[in-house]
């Protein structure tokens, strides 16, 4: 429900309700003033991807040369994995009353949850650019198809303002708008896809076997990098999943609902959106309209009938707007983290600008693009074994955090039990390196292959390696180097140290 002032109108004396901006960043919100419930996330996940920038994700298992069961499995399977990762990564949002970076000061230090902020601000920003290019390029395509008009660059240059402009907005007014615009969105964009079945049926064959030419090889290697894709994409919502767990009350909802609801998401919402795509992709291909070189919103534009085009120009105008706005959401509190001196409102500003100028600047010169995809697939290396860090650690001490000691870095002041070493956490923070580094000596993508690519038969290797050393090395770390008795809360000491008396926080002290 979005927040809403009320005024009367002098005229009448009826009362007018007028949506409010959300006041409330990267500051502890209280349980009085959450009022959102987990059903609200599974609003949110499959709303907001129906997105062209994520119906694409259909598109590469197809593209790769894979038939219609074939895709099919590997996004299923792909998309569960992920959605183990995005489901536990709810768990901090409602207990620490904060977004997920900010929670990891509890881990890595509240200077060291810098981290998180860096990896969710640029890759949501990145994913905000890409949903207003794909938004937008499904928007002006389908114009162009229904009015018989040439390829026209600035119906596309207008389509990117128009968007933008709309994203901003619901941006600015925060997370409850946001949740308005997607279930309306919801049921619309969702008519649009179920109809859009039934047109497509005409051209899809379910035993469509694909070209025939893997582009990794083998079936079993094409397969399994298409499951990645999957997984890859679906749990990067794990960074950002407190963005919207931060407004659920943990003594009205439990732990296993938020989480539950998180993982059939990511299963149910993302990935019945990825198989759409997939499926649309096969019914291009099958027909003859596209090939692994045609551009995914062209080869599903081109076969459809002229009265559908409607759907897909609101499926253009809809799926450019829902993932843009989750994304700029999340890029404006997670700059208002690395910049404290700004505000909500003037840090979600400074995100949409950002990502509107990275969608024009790309327009015109498309390295720009090519470099943002580098940089995603990059990121996973980076950001499963922070999710697997932070995930371990708050089921170690049992959900506790010092919810005011996780702001000191945000007053700009010292000390507190997430102090450690100068703001610092060396130990988790050693061991994220390391997994990191690992990660990235598996990875392939379009810039380099790391030199540990070829012992998993040339695949992106970089998810699971980063993500199995972040897992061994976690109880490693609380073994030999356990953490102090006070971070566990005042009733609830280590374990491994059940005599330990409560050691008093450091003093704060301002910076």
């Amino acid at each position: 429900m979005v927040d809403k002032d009320v005024y009367k109108d002098l005229r009448t004396g009826s009362r007018i309700s007028l949506p409010r901006v959300e006041q409330h960043g990267i500051d502890y919100i209280p349980e009085s003033e959450r009022r959102s419930r987990p059903s609200n996330l599974y609003v949110l996940l499959l709303g907001g991807s129906m997105t062209f920038g994520l119906f694409i994700i259909g598109w590469y298992p197809i593209a790769f040369g894979l038939g219609w069961w074939s895709a099919a499995t590997s996004i299923a399977a792909g998309s569960a994995v992920g959605a183990v990762f995005l489901g536990l990564s709810g768990l901090m949002g409602p207990h620490s009353g904060t977004n997920n970076p900010v929670s990891s000061g509890a881990y890595f230090g509240v200077a060291g949850r810098l981290i998180g902020s860096v990896l969710e601000g640029t890759a949501s920003l990145a994913f905000a650019a890409i949903s207003i290019w794909t938004g937008g390029d499904a928007l002006a395509s389908a114009l162009i198809r229904f009015f018989d008009m040439p390829d026209n660059e600035a119906v596309r240059l207008v389509a990117y303002a128009v968007l933008s402009i709309i994203v901003t907005v619901i941006s600015v007014y925060g997370h409850h708008s946001m949740m308005a615009s997607l279930k309306f969105i919801l049921p619309t964009a969702g008519l649009c896809m179920v109809v859009g079945v039934f047109v497509y049926a005409k051209d899809f064959d379910a035993s469509y076997a694909g070209t025939g030419t893997y582009a990794f090889g083998s079936e079993l290697s094409t397969w399994l990098v298409s499951a990645l894709l999957s997984a890859a994409t679906v749990s990067s919502y794990a960074a950002y999943s407190g963005d919207w767990t931060r407004h659920i009350a943990p003594q009205k909802f439990s732990d296993r609902r938020i989480v539950l609801t998180l993982f059939l998401g990511g299963i149910f919402g993302t990935g019945v959106c990825f198989l759409w795509g997939a499926f649309t992709s096969a019914a291009a291909f099958n027909a003859g309209a596209a090939d692994a070189d045609t551009p995914f919103v062209f080869g599903i534009v081109d076969i459809v009938p002229l009265w559908y085009i409607p759907a897909l120009l609101y499926l253009g105008l809809a799926s450019g707007t829902t993932q843009a706005v989750i994304n700029t959401y999340g890029t404006g509190l997670d700059t208002s983290a690395i910049i404290p001196r700004f505000n909500r409102v003037q840090a979600t500003l400074l995100a949409c600008g950002l990502a509107t100028v990275l969608v024009y600047v790309g327009h015109f010169y498309d390295r720009i693009e090519s470099g943002m995809s580098i940089y995603l697939q990059l990121l996973v290396c980076f950001s499963i074994p922070w999710v697997v860090i932070v995930v371990y650690g708050h089921v170690k001490r049992r959900g506790y955090y010092d919810v005011d000691d996780l702001q000191v870095f945000n007053r700009r002041q010292r000390g507190g039990i997430y102090w450690y070493h100068g703001g610092l956490n060396p130990r988790t923070l050693g061991l994220w390196v390391v997994s990191a580094v690992v990660g990235m000596t598996f990875s392939v993508n379009d810039a380099y292959t790391g030199p540990l690519a070829p012992l998993v038969g040339g695949i992106d290797g970089g998810l699971l390696a980063s993500g199995v050393v972040a897992l061994a090395g976690c109880p490693v770390i609380h073994r030999f180097w356990p953490d102090k008795p006070e971070v566990y809360g005042p009733e609830r000491l280590p374990e491994h140290n059940p005599s330990a008396q409560e050691a008093p926080a450091a003093a704060l002290e301002p910076s």
